[in-house]
């Protein structure tokens, strides 16, 4: 019975640990995402485009 006390208190241990270095590492920066905002300004004239492309239909549709 001893060695389930051991077993939990070591498994309580190691995910305190994990935690902990979790919080540490995004506080760090480590999961910040530098690749996307380089990206970003490639893809947004088509969903601009795509959105003036849309309401012109819709504006030549009440026109006719």
């Amino acid at each position: 019975m001893n060695i389930i006390y051991l077993l939990l208190a070591l498994s309580v241990l190691v995910a305190l640990i994990f935690f902990i270095a979790f919080i540490f590492s995004v506080k760090k920066g480590q999961y910040d995402d530098v690749y996307t905002p380089s990206v970003r300004m490639l893809f947004d004239d088509e969903l601009v485009k795509q959105k003036s492309d849309k309401s012109n239909s819709t504006k030549n549709k009440k026109s006719n």
